[in-house]
């Protein structure tokens, strides 16, 4: 009989597990991302340990009739820009994962939740395995007073922890962070796709055995050495990503899996010096102050799950030195500024392939929505053209490989964002001005193609 192995391979990148290495990952398709780690034995807990969740208990099916739903399952965060993301509040017993690089702002945004729900009568444990006890004393005193029951722990063993949330009953758990952690019956090291997937099942099974809401603080790494995220999201209820540049004010919180609302919701936070505080007006911020009498900018209008944003895209084109022109997006999908650039040379007539383009959206945002395509060209034929777009007209629509613009979803939120906002004019795709035709607040401009959105220029 042959002998069971101790170890396995390993995909850091989702999980995947092989009897033997294998160059590329069957699921997610990675190269290279396959490392040999100890396999978890199963062992009988000895006397005295802690049991495992749920042990003991019968499972009984129920009828879907006999589940009831309420009001108070969803618990405020005193975030509104948090609650929008996760579906209008916390829901007890979900596991909710936090991504994001390391100095993003994940601890002090998840301490300011603690100082929050404490403030409202929930019982927080606050569980730390990178800081001390003093270190996240000191972080509490800038962001503000705490008051409350407010517990915090700095402990790296799983079992431990276990029994400190069995004792303390909290209503709120803040794991920081699960690479940290580690189970005594795993031999590989913290932060290894064993420790991580077994710690996190473990988090999980006390989640929904004793309906404790708990976050999990995750961290990603640009060499992909430390399992990440992306090994949990298929374990975890809830994901959410941090994401923004450490060196820019603005932090955008976005969700990439919800099983309790949507995907498609974005959070605004500003860094200060108390810690981050919330956006509730996303589109004055990456409008304001747009150059004046300058070629190249416009303002765009893209969808954010039910939240209109409006945002100012740049481009700069000039002649190019070299044989190849070089092109440049930064907050926009490269290959879909080529497409944008190869459309204009076709189907306009203009020599693109002569000069070099850089498109840019303004404060730091990331967007592929197809409605940013027509200001894209606008600002591009802007620029290339030196000549000033009208400084109060709005621009939204997908443009397609034969010139067309095509219409986009909900047009009417957008144009009464740009209402709201002060702007004069709104130029659309042709095919949604029909379900607009009542609207007088604002001048409608609605074109077919992109050649008759440039003779506006």
């Amino acid at each position: 009989m042959a002998k069971a192995r101790n170890t396995a391979f390993f995909c850091k990148e989702c999980g995947y597990e092989s009897a033997k290495w294998l160059g590329q990952c069957p699921v997610c398709k990675e190269w290279n991302t396959f490392v040999e780690e100890p396999v978890a034995q199963a062992k009988k807990a000895p006397s005295g340990q802690i049991a495992a969740v749920g042990a003991g208990k019968t499972a009984v099916p129920v009828h879907i009739s006999e589940i009831s739903l309420d009001e108070q399952d969803r618990t405020p965060t005193g975030f509104g820009e948090l609650d929008r993301v996760l579906g209008s509040g916390i829901v007890k017993g979900s596991l909710v994962l936090v991504g994001g690089d390391p100095g993003i702002g994940k601890s002090t945004l998840l301490l300011q939740v603690c100082r929050n729900l404490a403030g409202a009568g929930k019982r927080v444990l606050y569980i730390s395995g990178e800081e001390s006890l003093k270190q996240i004393k000191m972080r509490a005193n800038r962001i503000g007073m705490i008051t409350g029951d407010l517990l915090f722990l700095c402990e790296t063993n799983l079992d431990t922890i276990h029994g400190a949330i069995e004792r303390s009953k909290p209503d709120i758990v803040i794991i920081d962070s699960i690479q940290t952690m580690f189970r005594e019956d795993i031999s590989s090291a913290p932060g290894s796709v064993s420790q991580v997937r077994e710690s996190t099942n473990l988090l999980m099974q006390i989640a929904k055995g004793y309906g404790v809401t708990i976050f999990i603080v995750g961290h990603v790494t640009k060499e992909g050495v430390v399992a990440g995220p992306r090994v949990l999201e298929h374990m975890v209820d809830t994901v959410l990503y941090f994401e923004g540049d450490r060196n820019d004010a603005y932090r955008v919180l976005r969700a990439v899996k919800n099983r309790f609302g949507s995907t498609n919701e974005i959070g605004v936070f500003e860094m200060e010096e108390k810690g981050l505080s919330e956006v509730l007006n996303p589109s004055e911020m990456l409008i304001s102050g747009r150059p004046k009498e300058a070629s190249g900018a416009v303002v765009a209008c893209s969808l954010e799950g039910t939240r209109p944003i409006l945002l100012e895209v740049q481009a700069l084109v000039t002649a190019t030195n070299f044989g190849m022109a070089r092109r440049t997006a930064n907050g926009v999908d490269y290959n879909r500024i080529n497409i944008l650039l190869a459309i204009l040379e076709k189907r306009c007539g203009f020599a693109m392939s002569r000069y070099d383009a850089y498109v840019n959206i303004a404060g730091g945002m990331k967007m592929n929505e197809p409605a940013l395509d027509l200001a894209v060209v606008m600002a591009l034929v802007s620029s290339f053209k030196n000549r000033e777009v009208d400084p109060g007209m709005l621009i939204f629509g997908e443009v397609g490989l034969s010139g067309e613009v095509r219409g986009v979803s909900q047009a009417a939120q957008r144009v009464s964002e740009a209402i709201k906002m002060g702007f004069t004019s709104c130029l659309l795709p042709k095919s949604n001005l029909e379900k607009l035709k009542d609207e007088k607040r604002i001048r409608l401009i609605g074109v077919e193609n992109v050649r008759e959105a440039i003779q506006l220029i």
